[in-house]
């Protein structure tokens, strides 16, 4: 039986309702189903990922990274690579805690939206209604009030910032509330509200305020009796806590200098901009945050309207480029073709994206404790790698035919696929880089590492006779031999072009 969709007025029944949620997500599924990380095609997509992920951390230097991803309401997969601290070689973990900066507003979003839903916001109302001390130099105030939709959508004309030098090292002063509260009347608008998308952390923070303010508790009180509790994400906090430096919390690295050196960046807070940018989280919470979005657009959960998640994924402003568009709290994209939502998180020493497909119910989340990491390009990556394999593994489970368009995978038999796995493994270059060798679609692949596209370096090869093999071509002609040769040491050569790399004993 659902909660009623009404807002808690009382601290004991939001107590009362998070832990009844929980209870529901923790109770197991009423038919058990066989685990989609135990499909063929969705185990070799896995290990492609694994792959092509444990090499980009370490040819690119970074410290240590996590990486998860959702089916529905199920985590298929995560791990941790690297090191959570570097210096004393602590690996990372899907457990591992990162600052997800920027993925904060998302949560600011959906607070935003419920207290909506529920009558004490709306999105046309001007952010003075709610904030009686929001004052700031507008010569554009003939173009009409900063309102609570233009702050989640970027579109309000206030600048980027906070007055504060806050994303200048090396004690990042972030201001606190009563700072930003003072400091605002010096700050000047940047544009007329609804004239151009210009991304604001100024403007999400004042987002974050109005859920204070407008649900009577405090902002961080309201975020985890509303959505965190709820959801499980106990390993979620609305601002960096000093109780896990050292331990579950990353320590924070710089970008790569000059000599390709990386440096620990000072423990710093985050204070009055958590709303926008203070938070911090696990790939496994961020997993259940997704997990839960699918369950909001089934129409099965007391905490958020699914139409309300559906307007929040909409595209509510689109720059005249074509290119650059926003829903309410969420970054709307495209890739291939595809439509994407979600957020990413760019903090002194993290980085951090969350990517959402609802038509497919896929997730990913990836987060790093190194700067200048592409975050963006690993959560999407992991979506093009294994997204495919789990739509087709998913019909499979439902009883459904292959969707039109999606190539069946090549099934063979245990004994084939157990003399092929013979050959697989790293196999070093002598010049430098690596070859991985592995199954897919049920022959071997080749894998070039390291890569930029995973996808686009695989070379495919087709079993001739014994340890001989040779490339398919993209027009299915059959190109060079790859011969594998054992050695009596345990090693294996890989022959090409009368050239050969080796897989050492063991490996």
């Amino acid at each position: 039986m659902k909660t009623p969709h009404t807002l808690p007025s009382t601290t004991a029944r939001i107590t009362a309702t998070a832990a009844a949620l929980v209870l529901t997500l923790l109770a197991p599924p009423l038919h058990a189903q066989q685990p989609l990380a135990d499909d063929p095609g969705v185990a070799e997509a896995l290990h492609l990922l694994d792959t092509w992920m444990d090499a980009a951390q370490a040819y690119e230097g970074i410290p240590g990274a996590s990486l998860a991803v959702v089916h529905d309401q199920e985590l298929v997969w995560a791990k941790g690579f690297g090191f959570a601290h570097v210096e004393r070689q602590e690996p990372a973990t899907p457990s591992t805690m990162y600052s997800i900066c920027s993925i904060s507003k998302l949560f600011t979003a959906v607070g935003v939206l419920q207290l909506r839903d529920h009558g004490k916001v709306d999105l046309d109302d001007p952010v003075g209604k709610h904030l009686a001390w929001f004052r700031i130099q507008d010569e554009f105030a003939e173009a009409g009030a900063v309102t609570v939709e233009g702050l989640l959508t970027h579109t309000s004309g206030l600048p980027r910032e906070a007055k504060a030098p806050y994303w200048t090292g090396p004690d990042y002063p972030f201001p606190t509330h009563d700072e930003i509260v003072a400091r605002l009347p010096t700050q000047s608008m940047l544009y007329p509200p609804r004239t151009y998308y210009q991304y604001s952390n100024l403007g999400l923070t004042l987002a974050g305020e109005i859920v204070d303010a407008a649900s009577g508790q405090t902002y961080d009180d309201y975020i985890r009796a509303n959505i965190l509790d709820p959801l499980g994400m106990t390993s979620t906090f609305t601002d960096l806590q000093d109780r896990f430096r050292g331990n579950r919390l990353a320590s924070a690295y710089t970008a790569r200098g000059r000599d390709g050196r990386r440096h620990l960046v000072p423990d710093y807070q985050v204070r009055g901009v958590s709303p926008a940018a203070g938070f911090i989280s696990t790939v496994e919470d961020l997993a259940r945050f997704a997990s839960w979005q699918f369950r909001v657009l089934d129409g099965d959960d007391a905490l958020l309207d699914r139409n309300t998640l559906r307007e929040m994924h909409r595209v509510h402003w689109l720059e005249p480029d074509g290119e650059t568009s926003y829903g309410l709290g969420f970054s709307v994209w495209k890739s291939d073709g595809d439509t994407f939502v979600g957020h990413g998180g760019s903090c002194p020493g993290y980085r951090s994206h969350l990517l959402l497909r609802s038509q497919d119910r896929v997730a990913t989340a990836f987060a790093a404790n190194g700067q200048g990491v592409d975050a963006r390009r690993f959560a999407q990556m992991a979506y093009d790698i294994v997204a495919p394999a789990l739509r087709q593994a998913a019909r499979k489970r439902d009883g459904e035919a292959p969707a039109g368009g999606v190539p069946a995978r090549a099934e063979s038999g245990a004994a084939q696929q157990e003399a092929l796995r013979r050959f697989t493994g790293t196999y070093e270059r002598s010049f430098g880089g690596e070859f991985a060798v592995l199954l897919r679609d049920g022959e071997l692949h080749v894998l070039s590492l390291p890569t930029d596209d995973p996808l686009e370096a695989l070379t495919r090869l087709r079993h001739i006779e014994d340890a001989t093999f040779r490339r398919v071509r993209d027009n299915g002609a059959l190109g060079e031999e790859f011969v594998f040769e054992a050695r009596p040491d345990g090693s294996m050569r890989m022959w090409r072009n009368e050239n050969y790399s080796l897989r050492p004993a063991g490996r």
